[in-house]
């Protein structure tokens, strides 16, 4: 899709520093989030492997051919011509030279690369929809960056209201809704389709029912940001296909998290004071809210009126951003719930060690009840063995960022930032 202007993107720093130490940078994510446009951004020379039939035959017989151009030279959807992955390999190795080439793909491979990345060879980014940061929605008055060196004066304010941020849901983190306005919602339901009819089959050539697709998704958008178990999920499904079993779900499953559609968020295993028993389900995610709003066929407007459904939209929004703004500080996002139902939406988890829960409230009268829950969980781990919070926070739809006197932060989604 033609973009009408190029937002900056979170990626951009990312790719830059990766070009810098790394013979060749792929970008892989969910189709229309950007990958593209933010790879140009950084590319002298440009292939599209799906302008030509010919670069898909080139590729089989002469790889190495579609490698010449001025670098660093972005192969675009290099998947669907998998024989440039050791052409790029061999040649990275051969020119022992950083910022080489720039691969973007939308899909894993049947055959999954796994091996020969690394420091020096290929990197790897994962790139996800814009954050509201990214799309210009949120002030980025209060950086997580900051709050981990432990500023945590934040006092700002949000423009978001509660009717902003369903639409924002429901128009999702797309570069070309944000861009085209009226493209808002269309966008999502469009990608969806997509999806459905077409982008299942071509992640590895098997054919899939799309009626069984849909139902899937309709499962799985109706348990956002839940502990649905797989079981539920089949059960929800079978509802209006009974032909279906695990192995085929399982299959369905994976196709879409191979087109990065899927990405549930893993559970948070920190040691504990206590013998509590900590569960170990993931929490179910798409990479976009906007994808649940589509398959549901629920508009801003409805939305308002289900606040539970908000609720669990808003936490998948909060958790697309909050993923953005970790990945940049070298870090991820994982969820905590143990036997004693102490719940934790978010554990903000940098890879030196350093950790914040976050609880994730769309109305401002819930505050204080998603404070106890964050103290409780400091009271409950092992601060000996992994430290205290860098912070906890309470992430909003309110307007209004403060610190509490028990210490808790309160962000609005509208203010944060990376």
């Amino acid at each position: 899709m033609e973009m009408k202007e190029y937002y900056p993107r979170i990626c951009d720093r990312v790719l830059q520093y990766k070009l810098k130490i790394s013979g060749a940078v792929l970008i892989v994510g969910a189709k229309w989030c950007g990958k593209t446009e933010t790879a140009l951004q950084s590319a002298n020379s440009v292939l599209f492997i799906q302008e030509s039939p010919q670069h898909k035959e080139t590729a089989k017989i002469a790889p190495s051919l579609l490698l010449e151009g001025e670098t660093p030279r972005l192969i675009d959807e290099w998947q669907d011509a998998p024989e440039v992955w050791d052409a790029v390999r061999h040649t990275v190795d051969r020119r022992n030279k950083p910022g080489q080439f720039i691969l973007t793909g939308s899909a894993t491979p049947r055959d999954q690369v796994k091996a020969h990345t690394g420091i020096g060879r290929i990197s790897r980014i994962l790139m996800r929809p814009m954050s509201l940061f990214e799309s210009k929605d949120s002030e980025g008055i209060v950086s997580l960056n900051k709050l981990f060196k432990g500023n945590h004066s934040i006092a700002a304010v949000s423009k978001l209201e509660i009717p902003q941020i369903a639409r924002l849901i429901c128009r999702g983190g797309w570069p070309g809704a944000v861009t085209f306005p009226e493209m808002e919602g269309a966008l999502a339901r469009e990608y969806a389709d997509m999806i459905v009819e077409e982008d299942i089959i071509r992640v590895d050539g098997v054919e899939r029912n799309s009626h069984r697709v849909r139902l899937v998704l309709h499962s799985l958008a109706r348990n956002i940001s839940t502990l649905t178990t797989a079981k539920t999920i089949l059960e929800d499904v079978r509802a209006n296909d009974v032909t279906i079993n695990e192995r085929t779900l399982d299959n369905y499953l994976n196709a879409l998290r191979r087109l990065f559609v899927v990405e549930d968020v893993p559970a948070w295993s920190p040691s504990l004071r206590s013998k509590t028993t900590i569960r170990t389900s993931d929490k179910r995610q798409l990479v976009d809210p906007s994808i649940a709003a589509a398959i549901l066929r629920i508009e801003a407007d409805r939305l308002l009126l289900d606040p539970e459904s908000f609720g669990f939209l808003f936490e998948s929004l909060c958790t697309r951003d909050m993923r953005i703004y970790a990945q940049v500080n070298d870090g991820e996002i994982f969820h905590y719930r143990d036997k004693d139902n102490l719940e934790v939406d978010m554990i903000v988890s940098l890879h030196d060690g350093r950790w914040a829960p976050v609880e994730v409230k769309l109305g401002e009268h819930r505050i204080d009840e998603a404070a106890e829950s964050l103290l409780r969980l400091r009271n409950k781990v092992d601060t000996s063995r992994i430290g205290e919070p860098s912070f906890m926070m309470v992430l909003t739809g309110g307007r209004y960022a403060y610190k509490r006197p028990d210490g808790v932060l309160v962000v609005p989604l509208g203010c944060l930032k990376d």
